[in-house]
This record gives C-alpha cells, structure tokens and sequence, in this order.
C-alpha cells in the first residue's frame, strides 16, 4: 500500500466529515487507506462514521489519549509506505496526495514534507513553515519583531523561503506532515510526554537530527479551519512558554540566556496587550455550507 493517511479526532464532528469527504476525494487513483482514531469524542463522531464511511478503519480509544499518542496509535495500525498525519479540521485538495507524493518520491534524503496551508477566509498560514525556535527566535516570535523586520527577524516562519516556493525548512506543523512510515518508526512517532504546542517541532527536530530533509511544498493547498480561531493571550503565551522549555530540556540545555529572552518576550507581549485594549472577540457564522460536484 502506497499511502494511510492518519486522521486523530476529538469533538469535531463536522470538521471531521467534511475532512474525511475530501480525502477520498483525493485518494481515488491511488492505493491508500484512511484510519481515522477519535479520542473518546463526546458528540456523535464516531456514530456518523459508522454510518458515512463504514469503509474506513475507525479506532476508538476510551479516553482522550492526547494528539502524540491518538496518533502513535494510528501509526501503528497502518500499511502504507507512507503515511500523513493529518488534523480533522482540515479540507485536502484532489490534487494533494498526488501530487506531495511524486514530490516526495524524487527525494534522496526526504524527512517530512509539508504543504501550504491556508485559513477558513483563504489566507495563508504562515505556520506552515517555520524554523528552529532557538532562545533569540522564540524571542522574536513572541515580542512580533518578525512582523517588523521579517529580513532580519523572519527566522521563525522562515520567511528565507517564499509561501510560493518549494524548498528546505526546519520545522513544520501537525496540521499535514507526510513521510515514510519506516522514518517515523525509526524516530519513536511523537514523543507522548510532549506539551502542547511542541509535539510538531519535536518530530520535525527529530527527523533532521537523523540527516534527513524538511520540505515545505507549496504546489497544493490544505485548508485548516484551526488557524481562524487561535486568540492570542496570556494563557496562549503561557503555553508556548511551556512547549519550549519542554523543546529546550530534551534537545539543548535551558540557559540563562533562554530564560531571559522568553521572559523579556512575555514582558513586551503584556505592555503590547495592554496598549492595543482588550481583543474583540471572532465572529463567525452560525453555519457552514459544503458546495460540492457530488
């Protein structure tokens, strides 16, 4: 079998329909299997696949497991050459899977590849590529000197690299990561003591410590719906404080220095936070409407 694709669920019903719709569409001329995990769901996920797509593997784990390992459990049950670990809230072109694997396939030292995602209004997902967070680039993520000066700041969304290019990047995000099954076994798949925020990086770190490349791909789109509805607070910033002190403790030393710039970053995130006046919160429509051939 040439591909599964690995879908990990929670309490998204509908994202995961529609997910699921969009893969078969895009797996049709191609031998792959989809194996979709819920992670003790308390709506009706795993009721409607049961109904709509009897044909998929459906695992059902009795408590939610965690995004690492719902998706190591996946992993495990798979058959395909390669696999895809990818977000229920996402909606896949019918181009995609061709066209990542025949990129993939002409790679020598392929890691992972990852593609351009885009919003739920069309907007690029800068996230779909990024960088080593090191001390002065989580730094400047979180301070938003990226957004300033992307020619000198730029190294976390690794803004080197065009969102219309294809090339090498570092890390990419748990949204779409597509690689040989074989390589994420030899890795350990995702570290489940991972925190939130961390597993992506982690894995994609993982993969180019054993001299293996990253490749954002930008000849097909994925939406995510996700990247519409993240707000930006304090406990949001507390959260990405916490997955890089986890990043830093496995792989490098926490340092003075890392310390500094995280807390500084924080520092200048508040009195930003602060002056800008308290975020309005998202509107968005009551209902969602799938326009479909079929």
């Amino acid at each position: 079998m040439q591909l599964s694709v690995i879908i990990l669920n929670y309490n998204v019903r509908y994202f995961l329909e529609l997910c699921v719709l969009s893969v078969q569409n895009a797996i049709q001329n191609i031998d792959a299997e989809i194996i979709v995990i819920d992670n003790n769901s308390q709506d009706d996920s795993c009721e409607m696949m049961k109904q709509r797509f009897p044909n998929v593997k459906l695992i059902e784990n009795k408590e939610n497991t965690g995004f690492p390992k719902g998706n190591n459990i996946g992993v495990s049950q798979a058959k395909g050459e390669y696999i895809c670990i990818l977000n229920p809230d996402t909606v896949v072109a019918e181009d995609t899977f061709t066209k990542v694997l025949a990129f993939a396939k002409k790679q020598k030292d392929l890691g992972i590849v990852g593609v351009k995602l885009i919003d739920g209004t069309g907007n690029f997902l800068p996230e779909s590529k990024r960088g080593v967070p090191r001390p002065f680039v989580a730094f400047s993520k979180i301070t938003g000197l990226y957004k300033i000066f992307p020619q000198t700041f730029g190294q976390y969304y690794a803004q080197h690299l065009s969102e219309n290019k294809t090339g090498k990047v570092d890390i990419l995000v748990g949204a779409f990561m597509l690689m040989k099954r074989e390589l994420y076994n030899e890795i350990g798949g995702f570290d489940e003591n991972c925190f939130m925020y961390s597993d992506d990086v982690d894995l994609s770190y993982m993969v180019l410590k054993t001299g293996k490349s990253n490749f954002y791909f930008h000849e097909t789109s994925v939406i995510h719906y996700k990247g519409e509805s993240t707000i930006k607070d304090g406990t949001y910033m507390k959260r990405t404080q916490e997955a890089m002190n986890f990043f830093y403790k496995k792989h490098f030393k926490i340092s003075v220095l890392f310390s500094f710039f995280m807390e500084i970053g924080i520092v200048f995130f508040s009195i930003f936070k602060m002056f800008k006046g308290k975020p309005k919160p998202k509107t968005f429509p009551e209902n969602y409407f799938l326009v479909s051939t079929d």
